[in-house]
Protein backbone atom coordinates (compact mmCIF):
# COMPACT_ATOMS: atom_id res chain seq x y z
CA UNK A 1 0.00 0.00 0.00
CA UNK A 2 1.04 3.35 -0.66
CA UNK A 3 1.73 5.94 1.88
CA UNK A 4 -0.54 9.18 2.09
CA UNK A 5 1.05 12.37 0.47
CA UNK A 6 -1.72 14.40 0.79
CA UNK A 7 -4.59 15.53 3.77
CA UNK A 8 -7.48 13.31 3.78
CA UNK A 9 -9.51 16.32 4.84
CA UNK A 10 -8.00 19.23 2.92
CA UNK A 11 -5.86 17.77 0.29
CA UNK A 12 -2.56 19.92 1.52
CA UNK A 13 0.91 18.18 1.13
CA UNK A 14 1.89 16.34 4.05
CA UNK A 15 5.35 18.49 3.51
CA UNK A 16 5.66 19.72 7.28
CA UNK A 17 7.64 16.87 9.99
CA UNK A 18 4.42 17.60 12.50
CA UNK A 19 1.82 15.94 9.54
CA UNK A 20 1.03 12.16 9.71
CA UNK A 21 0.23 9.03 7.22
CA UNK A 22 -0.97 5.85 9.25
CA UNK A 23 -2.82 3.31 8.30
CA UNK A 24 -6.99 3.14 9.02
CA UNK A 25 -8.16 1.75 11.87
CA UNK A 26 -10.67 -0.80 10.38
CA UNK A 27 -8.99 -1.26 6.59
CA UNK A 28 -5.36 -0.15 6.71
CA UNK A 29 -6.12 2.64 3.72
CA UNK A 30 -3.34 5.38 4.00
CA UNK A 31 -4.88 8.24 6.16
CA UNK A 32 -3.02 11.61 5.53
CA UNK A 33 -3.26 14.26 8.59
CA UNK A 34 -1.96 18.04 8.34
CA UNK A 35 -0.55 19.42 10.98
CA UNK A 36 -3.53 22.52 11.03
CA UNK A 37 -5.90 19.07 10.74
CA UNK A 38 -3.98 16.86 13.44
CA UNK A 39 -3.81 20.37 16.29
CA UNK A 40 -7.79 21.60 15.55
CA UNK A 41 -8.90 17.83 15.98
CA UNK A 42 -10.54 17.87 12.71
CA UNK A 43 -12.26 15.45 11.92
CA UNK A 44 -11.65 13.02 9.24
CA UNK A 45 -13.38 10.29 6.89
CA UNK A 46 -11.54 7.51 5.48
CA UNK A 47 -12.03 7.40 1.35
CA UNK A 48 -12.43 3.01 1.73
CA UNK A 49 -14.45 2.59 4.41
CA UNK A 50 -15.90 5.60 5.66
CA UNK A 51 -13.95 5.00 9.21
CA UNK A 52 -14.53 8.69 11.10
CA UNK A 53 -11.87 9.38 13.71
CA UNK A 54 -10.70 12.65 15.40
Amino acid sequence: MEQATLCTVTGEPLADFTSVAFPCPLCGHSIGRSTRCRDQAVLYACPECGFIGP
